[in-house]
């Protein structure tokens, strides 16, 4: 698809706000936080904050709160309050969260299909640079 998109809008002619969305998204989603609540929110559906945050393994409140607020801020998690004694609050991935967290698949699939060229390419460089 991105060799479709290049091919139909070549560089020079690239709209600014998608290469800043791009570096911006890139920057989120490489975030080890942002990329482990898509992954555990993909796999459970909606959660509590508590059961998330339990999910989510070495992941502080702190971290929590301000990873979901930038995924809410980008669109990818929808928040609803439950107007009960104490608040319930739930957290579940959007359609743009799913479609992000589909096109990151991709990398997993990478991985798998390349895992063993990779480890010979790292031996072989060790190897060379006296790093091993």
């Amino acid at each position: 698809m991105a060799k479709d998109y290049a091919a139909r809008i070549p560089p020079d002619d690239l709209d600014p706000r998608i290469e800043a969305l791009v570096n911006d998204l890139i920057g989120r989603v490489a975030d080890k936080w942002t990329m482990l609540v898509l992954e555990v929110l993909a796999e459970k559906g909606e959660l509590r904050f508590t059961r998330l945050s339990e999910l989510v393994e070495g992941i502080s409140q702190k971290m929590l709160t301000q990873t979901l607020r930038q995924m809410e801020r980008d669109g990818l998690v929808k928040r609803t309050v439950h107007p009960v004694v104490p608040p319930k609050v739930e957290y579940k991935l959007t359609l743009l969260g799913m479609t992000l967290g589909a096109a990151f698949c991709g990398v997993w699939v990478w991985a798998a299909e390349n895992l063993k060229q990779v480890e010979r390419a790292r031996r072989k460089f060790d190897k060379q640079s006296g790093t091993d």
